[in-house]
């Protein structure tokens, strides 16, 4: 069990970037904020925890993937899918086009590749955030990225046919 110290010096180091990772996947400031909290709180709340700083990172990872998938579980069942604008006043064109492109990927797609580049995890931590087997960690990492090349090529952001 964490100490309230020891809590809040986890919080501290980790919820920016769970929150990036969650708002990436779901473009959604407000589902971040709400999932962050939880993952968070669901942490504390667990009784067997990892003994390590890094098995902590992980774990709250993991909650946050689940709590994402719920979401999106129930979302497809209430046939309600709005992709909340992304427009920022001190973005440029071209990065509100990529950003666009991005909210285009599927929300697993989305989160593979944010995992993977963005957080640096491996395939055996991908596998785990997400609860896939770790064999198809690369397979759909590659599927994501060749989806986002040709979504990107597509729109004239970068160089190249689709193919």
């Amino acid at each position: 069990m964490l100490t309230e110290h020891a809590f809040g010096e986890l919080y501290h180091r980790h919820a920016r970037a769970v929150w990036a990772y969650v708002y990436r996947s779901t473009n959604d400031a407000a589902d971040a904020d709400d999932i962050v909290q939880e993952a968070f709180l669901r942490l504390l709340q667990t009784d067997i925890l990892p003994d390590d700083e890094e098995g902590l990172r992980r774990y709250v990872f993991r909650i946050a993937g689940n709590l994402m998938a719920d979401r999106w579980r129930k979302r497809t069942r209430e046939k309600r899918h709005e992709v909340p604008s992304t427009e920022r006043a001190d973005a440029s064109p071209r990065d509100l086009d990529v950003t666009r492109t991005f909210a285009e990927l599927k929300p697993r797609e989305r989160a593979l590749l944010w995992l993977a580049y963005v957080e640096g995890g491996s395939h055996a931590d991908i596998a785990e955030s997400l609860r896939v087997g770790r064999a198809s960690v690369k397979v759909m990492l590659s599927r994501a990225r060749v989806r986002l090349r040709d979504l990107l090529k597509a729109r004239g952001l970068i160089k190249g046919e689709p193919e």
